[in-house]
């Protein structure tokens, strides 16, 4: 069953580039949506090793062989990095708009050779950087896009919204919402079949249980300024180790590290970044919270309300094809927050976000003093809260959860 996602329209628009990029998380739906999209495309997958060889070994064949008046999709192509040089040539010579459509789950960390592979605790040089390739080899040529897990709204146009604690805890990969699956059956598979098929791929990770540990860890820090030095002590590694395996789970979209907003704050404000997930069900799996019932009696709701909100956010952003200017701030002291920054340019948005399904004073008091210490205008405040209703107040807009679902657009557009 397919389900509407919001990046379609932004893919068409983006088909005005020769080449079209788009990626994601495995499992996000990104194969589904450009079969739908661009429906009259050759489709390869280069997951596929005798298509990856042919196109390895005999890239200028390979090409001929699918040439297609309407063009060619390659599914997962970061298999075969090399072959954007000879995409290069066939885009500047035919000059074809839209003709590669290109979906990838790794946007970093390909190895340049099996010499590369390093053991955990020595990095090296690192992987080459897939970006970089896109850069130097298609650079003017590309549009990419970013496709993750259901947003809320896409949720909610597909008639797949339950309740706030449903929502959280089953997250938005697609077969969750399109087939029988429960998060129980289906996501530990999905998260032992990362570390399996995909961590593997990156780094040569000798014990896969710490692996699953450092994972779980992270799970529960959701919210919490990033402290290396504790999740390492507490896996029994290197800090070294940890920041690499970081930067693997973000390469991978499984996590993303929100950085505090500081200019023109000087030394007041903290410079730690805080670890979100892009998939609250994903985060719930980990902690082994096994019901939306056991959630909202859970200890992480609060933060994982949080994330929830900001991770869809993220999604809004990449569903329009933007770039997502996202920050928090806080005070060093740590006495004063505002839970996410949009930084506009010209002016910033500070949103405050609360699980509470009733407004109480006290929360705006992080609005308050952020629009004491910045000088901001209080029309660009805003509070997210659990509940469902959308009202003025002195200090800010008020925006039910559902709401805070299109919210990003209505911002965009002020």
């Amino acid at each position: 069953m397919f389900l509407r996602r919001d990046l379609e329209e932004t893919a068409r628009r983006f088909a005005k580039f020769p080449v079209v990029a788009i990626l994601g998380p495995r499992q996000s739906g990104k194969t589904t949506l450009v079969k739908n999209v661009f429906s009259q495309h050759a489709y390869l997958n280069f997951e596929n090793l005798d298509t990856r060889t042919f196109a390895k070994n005999d890239p200028n064949r390979f090409l001929l062989e699918f040439e297609n008046p309407h063009g060619i999709i390659i599914d997962e192509f970061q298999h075969v990095p090399e072959f954007l040089s000879y995409i290069q040539i066939e885009a500047d010579e035919k000059k074809r708009p839209g003709y590669f459509i290109l979906t990838g789950s790794h946007p970093a960390y390909v190895y340049p050779g099996p010499q590369a592979r390093q053991t955990t605790a020595d990095f090296g040089q690192g992987p080459r950087n897939l970006m970089d390739s896109f850069t130097q080899s298609l650079a003017g040529r590309v549009g990419i896009l970013t496709l993750l897990p259901f947003s809320i709204n896409e949720l909610m146009e597909n008639n797949k919204l339950n309740t706030i604690d449903d929502t959280m805890y089953k997250g938005g990969y697609p077969q969750l919402h399109s087939q029988n699956f429960t998060p129980q059956e289906l996501l530990p598979s999905y998260i032992h079949s990362y570390i399996e098929r995909d961590v593997r791929d990156l780094i040569n990770v000798v014990d896969l249980s710490i692996f699953k540990k450092f994972m779980q860890l992270c799970a529960g820090r959701i919210g919490q300024s990033l402290n290396i030095s504790d999740i390492a002590t507490n896996c029994g590694i290197e800090q070294k180790v940890i920041t690499r395996w970081i930067s693997v789970l973000e390469s991978s979209y499984i996590l993303f590290l929100l950085k505090p907003y500081h200019k023109n704050f000087n030394k007041r404000v903290t410079k730690t970044p805080k670890l979100f997930f892009y998939d609250t069900g994903i985060a719930c799996s980990l902690l082994n919270i096994r019901s939306p019932e056991d959630l909202a009696l859970s200890s992480f709701r609060g933060h994982m309300f949080e994330n929830m909100i900001i991770a869809d956010f993220y999604k809004q952003y990449y569903n329009l094809g933007l770039e997502a200017p996202l920050y928090f701030w806080r005070e060093q002291n740590g006495r004063t927050e505002v839970d996410c920054i949009i930084d506009m340019g010209i002016n910033l948005k500070a949103l405050e976000i609360k699980s509470g399904q009733t407004i109480n004073s006290d929360f705006f008091d992080g609005l308050n003093k952020w629009t004491e210490l910045s000088g901001s205008d209080r029309s660009h405040n805003y509070l997210i809260y659990a509940g469902q209703h959308e009202q003025t107040r002195t200090v800010a807009h008020v925006v039910g959860w559902k709401q805070a679902g299109t919210l990003v657009k209505k911002i965009e557009n002020q």
